[in-house]
């Protein structure tokens, strides 16, 4: 299961056991290259572990858990759902538009959470929301009025 941003538990799992692998490596003394073909992972990111594990030992290179955790429970975006109801306009806003922007400035007012454009479309995808983009440009369009 996703807690976020990050990776799934099961990777989060897997990465940590090629970690703890690496960490034995070292004890017996391997190269670095070795170690990262024999992995298959960056040199650069055994010789980041290495130094993690000279430092403090193999609880160095054990998995601090998820990078980051949804900001909104499950509770709170249904709250979110039910202000989106309401129409940009309830928010002051001028139009009846809905755009990634403008949620993440209503959670922000709403919640006092931040999150990043980016952040609220991923906020959305589990939910099964998805941006809608118009395909074409409307027939009565007011070009003065969008401007």
């Amino acid at each position: 299961m996703r807690k976020g941003g990050g990776l799934t538990d099961e990777r989060r799992a897997f990465r940590e056991k090629l970690r703890m692998e690496a960490a034995e490596r070292f004890r017996q003394g391997d190269e670095n290259t070795v170690i990262a073909h024999d992995l298959r992972v960056s040199v650069r990111s055994v010789q980041r572990w290495r130094r993690a594990w000279s430092q403090d030992g193999p609880r160095a290179l054990a998995s601090k858990g998820p990078a980051s955790l949804p900001l909104l429970s499950d509770e709170l975006f249904a709250v979110l759902v039910r202000e989106l109801a309401k129409g940009p306009v309830a928010h002051g806003w001028p139009d009846q538009t809905w755009t990634l922007s403008r949620i993440k400035t209503l959670i922000g007012r709403r919640f006092h959470k931040s999150y990043t454009v980016q952040g609220v479309a991923a906020l959305f995808k589990p939910h099964g929301w998805s941006c809608q983009v118009p395909v074409r440009r409307a027939i009565e369009r007011d070009m003065a009025r969008v401007m």
